[in-house]
């Protein structure tokens, strides 16, 4: 009854059309390469002030998630994660591009985004009691002992080298601990700029490490990417082999999406990092992974868009975000004079079910625009370089200026571009980068916090069983990392110099398209 009641409220006329202009402005804003939906939440924030708190929230909800499917086709595209849970999503979505199924991948994306939204909405209505119950059980202990789980696993299985995957990730939570300290205000590695003392912007590291190093490294490219693709329905319809070998990864990245999407301070980024390492490790052709597998595509998505739904669940329930974007929605709330927390349900029933609800007609609001739009994003392959990368750079500088009104950050993507081209051109994965920037205050801050309690008692990790389980898992992955990398050394002695010599004749795996 609750449901067909949250229906009524999301169906009224002036609510669906506010979340119906929530859903086309993420959706847009998503393809638009330097935007996403922290800048158009941002923008739209002050519009929510003389707005009733029911179309306010709709209208911030249908961005955030219409941005997700967005935020897909420019990484598919364009290479272009303008959301960074969608840096995944480029590694093979970009490489199916450029063999000609940048259709079919949007189409597996569609399919995968709605099929995971579906079920992150089913859980949310039958299931928010006991992940709410589940939710509170994680403490400092917990959530470090997740968070490194999520290091250890984007590092070591990255792609390449295990080693050059870790390194990657200590950048990152290096670049993440610069600005200043929560706990005794001082300032770290600012260099003495005073911009850096509120962190490095996270939108500037996205686009600099993603965006620009890919078009520095192409810089001397001619050929147009989709020039040969004709856009015709059956390019943008999966075959039913495509479609069934992208049905597993589809469940079992809306499993792990779902499982992340119920513990608090955990943002949709390293759920789509381990729904991608997961889907790589139970492979049994794991080198496709990153040239173009469509297994790459399916999980990563699914997992992001039924973390997203699942996400409101502590945002609302408890009063904590998993990410920025949830920060920005939290605050929304706040503005608007209701106080999330474990009576919200009961307080304002019209908002939690309205909201339910219009997750559900948003998104079929959604597949209905995307169904005759995909078209038209993959028309954008078709425009040469020389117009379609300064556009980039200039939607880059624009999204990244927008943010905080700032030329110091669009300096900020600069330098992370160059930094990004250099590292590529060492055979560098730079996703591990943006994982370790940003889940490294949070793993800092739950670090000291889980210390302070326990009086600087390390075992604390050890004594609880959540946290134990994860910190085993942990261990397990780097003792699996070290007996292949045994086993590997081995094979190669039994080989011979011949087989050494053959295996260095292979061609080494590119990394331009990360």
């Amino acid at each position: 009854m609750d449901l067909w009641s949250g229906f009524g409220v999301a169906l009224q006329p002036h609510n669906l059309m506010w979340s119906f202009f929530g859903v086309l402005v993420g959706n847009l804003i998503g393809v638009l390469p330097g935007m996403g939906a922290l800048s158009a939440i941002s923008m739209l924030l002050p519009l929510t002030y003389t707005m009733h708190a029911v179309p306010a929230i709709l209208m911030l909800a249908g961005i955030f998630y219409g941005s997700q499917y967005g935020g897909a086709i420019g990484a598919i595209l364009l290479n272009l994660p303008c959301h960074p849970p969608h840096a995944v999503t480029c590694l093979d979505g970009y490489p199916l591009t450029k063999m000609g199924k940048g259709g079919t991948a949007l189409g597996i994306t569609m399919i995968s985004s709605f099929f995971a939204a579906s079920f992150g909405i089913l859980v949310m209505i039958f299931a928010s009691p006991l992940l709410v119950a589940v939710a509170f059980k994680f403490g400092p202990t917990e959530l470090f002992s997740i968070m490194l789980l999520g290091l250890i696993a984007g590092g070591t299985m990255s792609r390449g080298s295990p080693l050059k995957g870790i390194a990657m990730t200590a950048l990152g939570l290096l670049i993440g601990i610069v600005g200043t300290d929560v706990n005794s205000g001082a300032e770290r590695f600012t260099f003495g700029f005073l911009e850096l003392s509120d962190r490095v912007e996270l939108v500037a590291l996205a686009l600099g490490l993603f965006g620009v190093a890919d078009f520095l490294h192409n810089v001397n490219r001619m050929k147009i990417i989709g020039s040969g693709m004709k856009v015709r329905l059956r390019d943008m319809r999966p075959s039913m082999a495509e479609l069934k070998q992208s049905f597993m990864p589809m469940v079992r990245g809306t499993l792990i999406g779902t499982l992340f999407g119920a513990m608090p301070g955990t943002g949709p980024t390293i759920t789509t990092f381990i729904a991608y390492a997961f889907e790589k490790k139970i492979s049994k052709t794991p080198e496709r992974f990153g040239h173009g597998a469509i297994e790459g595509v399916a999980s990563p998505e699914a997992s992001s868009h039924s973390k997203t739904q699942v996400d409101f669940i502590p945002t609302m329930s408890l009063g904590i975000p998993g990410d920025a974007v949830m920060a920005l929605i939290l605050g929304a709330l706040l503005i608007q004079g209701i106080q999330p927390g474990p009576q919200l349900i009961t307080e304002h029933a019209d908002l939690f079910w309205g909201l339910i609800a219009s997750f559900w007609i948003g998104n079929v609001l959604l597949v209905i625009l995307n169904v005759p739009l995909i078209g038209v994003w993959v028309k954008l392959l078709q425009v040469p370089y020389r117009y379609l990368y300064p556009s980039a750079l200039f939607f880059i500088a624009v999204g990244v200026y927008s943010t905080n009104n700032s030329l110091f950050e669009v300096s900020e993507v600069l330098a992370f571009g160059l930094i990004g081209a250099v590292l590529i051109a060492l055979d560098f994965s730079v996703a591990p980068i943006l994982l370790g920037y940003v889940l490294g205050p949070l793993v800092e801050e739950n670090f000291r916090r889980a210390l302070l309690l326990s009086r600087g008692d390390l075992m604390v990790f050890m004594e609880k069983p959540i946290s134990a389980t994860f910190m085993s898992l942990c261990a397990l992955l780097i003792l699996a990392q070290v007996f292949f990398w045994a086993r590997g050394k081995m094979r190669a002695r039994e080989l011979g110099p011949v087989g050494r010599m053959d295996a260095v004749a292979q061609p080494p795996q590119t990394v331009e398209d990360v």
